[in-house]
């Protein structure tokens, strides 16, 4: 089951961020750390009622943020839609246990059923480019990349940005 995540559940969201980013770095994928994401970040997208939680046998394995709002590192990118009728999405999470299950294409199934279903032209998304893993899931679902940004506090490495018009 998908559904939206509530503020009780935020430590269990934390851990399941937590033991993704230990995942990531043991795989040198130094994508998430100390200062992303935060418990900030979450309890801001349950607030904004765009957190969404997987549950598998009752325990939260998943997780993705289907937000309306562009973040400024987006504005110079070239996107293939006009702004302003796009979802965006962010923090897609599945549980090491679970990886290679299916959950996170269930997960953007679900994210992008979401965006037909309200009538947005397309969904965008970014992904840390040391991350190829990534980059195929997301170019296997026919996301275009589209070009780079950065977060420094995250890595000196680009994030490429990616569009699905839908």
């Amino acid at each position: 089951m998908i559904r939206h995540a509530k503020i009780s559940q935020i430590k269990d969201i934390q851990n399941l961020a937590k033991a993704c980013a230990e995942k990531m770095i043991a795989n040198e994928i130094y994508q998430w750390n100390e200062h992303y994401p935060t418990k900030s970040t979450f309890i801001k997208d349950i607030k904004r009622n765009e957190l969404y939680v997987k549950e598998h046998h009752n325990e939260i394995i998943g997780t993705v943020v289907i937000s309306t709002h562009m973040d400024e590192e987006y504005v110079p990118i070239q996107w293939l839609t006009p702004n302003g009728n796009s979802t965006y999405i962010h923090r897609l999470s599945v549980h090491p246990s679970f990886q290679g299950q299916g959950f996170a294409q269930e997960l953007m199934n679900f994210a992008e059923d979401y965006s037909k279903t309200n009538g947005y032209a397309s969904v965008r998304l970014d992904t840390f480019s040391q991350n190829k893993r990534n980059q195929k899931f997301y170019e296997q679902r026919g996301y275009q990349k589209l070009g780079d940004i950065f977060f420094p506090k995250q890595s000196s490495h680009p994030f490429h940005c990616y569009e699905l018009v839908l």
